[in-house]
């Protein structure tokens, strides 16, 4: 049953900070993953063979209607963060509340955070906090055409935006 892979903050980052003592290797990610496709499967798929343990951490559904506007998300939070919990290329699944995982990543001090190929290591307000903590940041994992918002737009296409 994949909630056992569900934590929260405070649980997960005394769990990882056990599994690093043991040398594992903890990459992390995070976004809204409203309504999972395949672009999302092969990303995680990628990322997790960046170390030894995926987390994903995933916005609560207060956090995406502020990122994504009020018909957002279309999958609540409990519901996502089982679907990816599911998913055998993740180990662990967090919800936080926050608009950026800034505060959710000082606490967990992953060895390698990830970001699709849409964003530059620039532009992640992230960057800092994991390069801090010894971490580092790997951006480029994506699937091309492969997203949540063109997944909707192809529904409102074909069936109404009603």
């Amino acid at each position: 049953m994949s909630h056992n892979k569900i934590y929260t903050r405070k649980e997960l980052s005394l769990l990882l900070k056990q599994k690093k003592t043991d040398g594992k290797v903890v990459v992390t990610t995070n976004g809204c993953f409203d309504v999972l496709h395949l672009g999302h499967l092969r990303y995680l798929q990628a990322a997790q063979q960046q170390g030894d343990i995926l987390v994903v951490a995933i916005n609560s559904d207060s956090s995406v209607r502020e990122l994504k506007g009020e018909n957002r998300p279309l999958v609540p939070e409990e519901e996502r963060a089982e679907m990816l919990a599911g998913l055998e290329c993740v180990d662990y699944v967090v919800i936080f509340p926050e608009l950026t995982p800034v505060e959710l990543l000082s606490d967990l001090k992953p060895n390698i955070h990830v970001k699709g190929g849409d964003y530059k290591l620039e532009q992640l307000i992230e960057r800092d906090v994991v390069e801090n903590n010894g971490g580092k940041v790997i951006v480029g994992l994506n699937v091309p055409g492969k997203s949540t918002t063109n997944l909707i737009d192809v529904i409102c296409e074909r069936y109404g935006s009603s």
